[in-house]
């Protein structure tokens, strides 16, 4: 990294950060049990991930990856459909991995998350409430018993980098572990529904869409706390309150 005249926050609140230095992104994050888990996962998986370079905790050095990202959530894409099915083929190879050794999040736990997050909004009228409980009902499809499968845990599509139509890689991992697959489908999707199509055809079999979409709603009513206390806004064009509109 010598003679780099710029360093660039990528993204950054209370618990971590994330940095670029020339061609290296700088990893800081205070709990190094998710680091653990990200350097283990990427390390498991059969889907391209950045280089590890080094490792001083609580620092963590990736090679960055060819190509850019298959999208923003709030901005249209500019990927191509044979690209958005290239990711989904990538969550294929991924969910056919062999699970990780390290415990997932049981239905039980998604449940009680969902209500609680419900209940903030409702008691802090931070949405109205007809949008909370229409949400909370469609979320209800993806709360059903399903196979555990190896999941990114967050493969919103800024982690999702192609060049043209390939996919080079995959990237912030430190949510990784045995899950529901359509969870990984519903967030690569997040924003972008109109690439749904694209995805499942890269996937390769059937998939539940209606599962998809609760999958939408949960995971957008279970954002919006998280991201208002860290800085974010979920009213952002495009972001998480516009996704639960839409499925009124």
């Amino acid at each position: 990294m010598a003679g780099v005249e710029e360093v660039k926050v990528v993204a950054a609140h209370h618990e971590c950060a994330t940095l670029r230095v020339g061609d290296v992104f700088l990893k800081i994050d205070a709990d190094q049990t998710r680091t653990d888990v990200e350097v283990e996962a990427m390390a498991r998986v059969p889907v391209p991930t950045p280089e590890v370079m080094w490792r001083k905790p609580p620092v963590l050095a990736l090679a960055a990856l060819p190509g850019r990202a298959l999208g923003r959530l709030g901005e249209p894409s500019a990927a191509s459909p044979a690209a958005w099915a290239a990711a989904g083929a990538t969550a294929r190879l991924l969910h056919d991995a062999p699970l990780p050794p390290w415990p997932g999040r049981s239905l039980e736990e998604v449940t009680s998350d969902l209500d609680g997050e419900c209940e903030w909004l409702l008691t802090n009228g931070v949405l109205p409430a007809g949008l909370v409980t229409r949400n909370r009902r469609v979320a209800e499809a993806a709360l059903r018993p399903w196979t555990p499968v190896f999941t990114h845990g967050d493969l919103q599509v800024a982690h999702v980098f192609a060049d043209g139509d390939e996919i080079t890689g995959v990237i912030d991992w430190t949510d990784a572990g045995p899950g529901d697959a359509l969870y990984d489908l519903a967030t690569l999707t997040l924003g972008h529904q109109e690439h749904l199509g694209d995805v499942v055809a890269g996937y390769g079999t059937d998939v539940d869409l209606d599962v998809i979409r609760a999958w939408w709603s949960l995971r957008s009513l279970r954002a919006v706390r998280w991201l208002a206390e860290h800085g974010f806004d979920p009213s952002a064009p495009g972001g998480e309150v516009d996704v639960l509109r839409s499925q009124l």
